[in-house]
């Protein structure tokens, strides 16, 4: 048995070959949309902690299933910055800190909090500065990113800061910082081996390689 043709299928509904591809696609479409859709139903909600960095909820909610449940979220009041400076020599500056979440040593990118209303390019500037002493005469976001969707809604913005000038690092009183200069290729075998383990960091040095350092 031969298969129909586009030609024979669209005759029989009296439509043209031409719009019969889009009628497809439509279908194609909605299909998408419907399961991008959102399936879960808030039935109410509490505040259960806040300060002033994060605001924590718990939810009364229909999940997808169609079973009732609740589900915790972390709502942040700052928005995540990130920053790699990268030298001339294709060496990006790491920095050390104890992490009291997790009780271990860390290096990482510039990374810090920047205030929702705050540009978030002035906030990543503000905290190379703060952490490194470093200002950058050129500065490319790199992208984006959601650093924990299934528990909170933080947003990250990364940055690669080149044209790099020294200056004194003015840390705040939370912090006991280290620097620490490494090739790019060092900074992706810290990741390999586990050495440098924090998302944000993982996720800018490695655009930073496609990007070829650039």
């Amino acid at each position: 048995m031969q298969p129909f043709s586009v030609s024979f299928v669209s005759s029989c509904f009296g439509i043209s070959d031409s719009r019969f591809p889009i009628l497809i696609g439509d279908a194609m479409e909605k299909e998408e949309n419907d399961l991008e859709g959102n399936p879960w139903t808030r039935l109410a909600g509490r505040m259960v902690y806040e300060n002033p960095w994060i605001r924590l909820e718990e939810d009364q909610v229909i999940r997808p299933d169609g079973e009732r449940g609740i589900y915790g979220v972390v709502r942040f009041k700052n928005r995540a910055v990130g920053v790699v400076p990268l030298d001339d020599n294709d060496r990006l500056l790491l920095v050390g800190q104890y992490r009291y979440t997790l009780d271990l040593y860390s290096w990482e990118i510039t990374e810090g909090g920047v205030p929702l209303d705050e540009d978030p390019l002035t906030g990543a500037q503000r905290e190379l500065l703060e952490e490194t002493g470093y200002t950058a005469g050129k500065w490319r976001e790199l992208g984006r990113a959601h650093l924990s969707n299934s528990v909170s809604d933080e947003l990250a913005i990364y940055y690669l800061a080149q044209d790099l000038h020294p200056g004194t690092p003015r840390p705040e009183g939370t912090e006991r910082l280290a620097v620490r200069w490494v090739t790019l290729q060092e900074a992706l075998g810290m990741v390999e081996r586990g050495a440098l383990t924090d998302a944000l960091s993982i996720i800018a040095i490695q655009r930073v390689a496609l990007a070829g350092g650039k």
